[in-house]
């Protein structure tokens, strides 16, 4: 079956990095397009970044854009969100997903049919 592992979470102070890393198994992975949201107390779930399956296009978030990089290894089915420059806004729960949509990177949620558990990810000022 599909699954969806996200790891790399954890505590950092304001202007610190993290690495988060999803590891994926149950479908081809160098076949679709791969994402990583997030999704703060009381808030909506929002896009952080999205890379195609080639690994040559990439799509940022404004919030994010110039700090977070995304990734991806298909010899080794992972997907990894490099943050730098980490602000207490960042802090949520980070989830990476599997796009259903097959031409183009997107944005939408509604566009990605499978998700991880969640890694959590606080950033203390």
């Amino acid at each position: 079956q599909v699954q969806l592992v996200e790891s790399g979470g954890g505590l950092v102070q304001a202007g610190g990095s993290l690495r988060l890393s999803c590891v994926v198994s149950g479908f081809t992975f160098s076949d679709y397009h791969m994402a990583w949201f997030r999704q703060a107390p009381g808030k909506e779930r929002e896009f952080v970044a999205a890379v195609n399956k080639n690994d040559d296009i990439t799509y940022y978030a404004r919030s994010v854009k110039g700090r977070f990089t995304i990734s991806r290894d298909n010899a080794k089915n992972t997907v990894h969100l490099q943050m730098n420059s980490l602000k207490p806004g960042d802090t949520a729960v980070y989830y990476c997903a599997r796009s259903s949509f097959r031409l183009r990177v997107s944005s939408l949620g509604a566009e990605y049919d499978y998700w991880g558990q969640g890694t959590q990810v606080t950033v203390s000022s």
